[in-house]
């Protein structure tokens, strides 16, 4: 952890469940959340869709409420997209923004992702900022380069206050999903690359086959100061599990 961080862990829920699914998993999480120590920090990003119905179950609840995605503007034409005004009016304080899903499959420029950002922040969003390299780009020794420009394009013409605002999250695309997790060193690696960068990040969370059995050392590595979980944050069992190791 670094100094003064806390433990934030932020669960991923991508395209998955229904409404009674969403329902449920969220009354799970917001009681494992309020019988972990105080300070761990805990959010869901659920599906648009869903929005609503996990907002009315975390009411009164410690767990924060993300969306996963925003539109760069904040009203307008553009049938189809979801704004950062809408998602806080639908009790969002979160959401994130360049996913690497969204930049790998849906084509999500650094642009993109940059005007997302201000718009997130104009609407008072906090925005989690996924940042990450391909297999391919880490052993063609792109590591420091796609890190840099993926950090620059979207933090650097954020003022210091605007900056403090947003959490980083560092997903290595060849660890989503595979099973595969950074070793401490490439994990301290890449978040110094990051911070070195962009000056002025609060926070940087870890996430790529985020597990229970593998949470404790995560959060032991430095310059972690937590989690972007995706598809065992859909097991209420094994992320409340994270809580309490958290």
């Amino acid at each position: 952890m670094t100094a003064a961080s806390t433990p934030f862990l932020a669960g991923n829920w991508k395209m998955n469940g229904d409404l009674a699914s969403a329902r449920r998993l969220a009354s799970e999480v917001s009681l494992a959340a309020k019988s972990a120590r105080p300070g761990v920090r805990v959010a869901v990003f659920p599906p648009f869709v869903h929005l609503a119905v996990v907002a009315e179950v975390l009411k009164g609840s410690p767990v924060e409420l993300g969306a996963q995605n925003c539109y760069g503007e904040n009203q307008g034409a553009f049938t189809g997209e979801v704004s950062p005004a809408q998602l806080k009016d639908a009790g969002c304080g979160l959401v994130l923004v360049g996913h690497s899903e969204r930049r790998h499959v849906m084509g999500e420029t650094d642009e993109a992702v940059a005007r997302k950002i201000k718009a997130a922040l104009a609407a008072g969003l906090e925005p989690l900022l996924c940042l990450g390299e391909t297999l391919a780009q880490r052993e063609a020794g792109q590591t420091s380069e796609i890190l840099g420009r993926q950090a620059r394009s979207a933090l650097g013409d954020l003022t210091p206050e605007q900056r403090a605002r947003v959490t980083v999250a560092y997903e290595p695309v060849w660890a989503i999903g595979t099973g595969k997790t950074a070793t401490p060193e490439q994990a301290r690696q890449a978040h110094s690359l990051i911070r070195a960068a962009v000056s002025g990040i609060p926070r940087i969370l870890y996430g790529g086959s985020v597990k229970p059995d593998n949470i404790s050392g995560i959060l032991a590595m430095t310059g972690v100061d937590g989690a972007l979980v995706g598809g065992a944050s859909l097991d209420a069992a094994a992320f409340a599990a994270m809580i309490r190791a958290a």
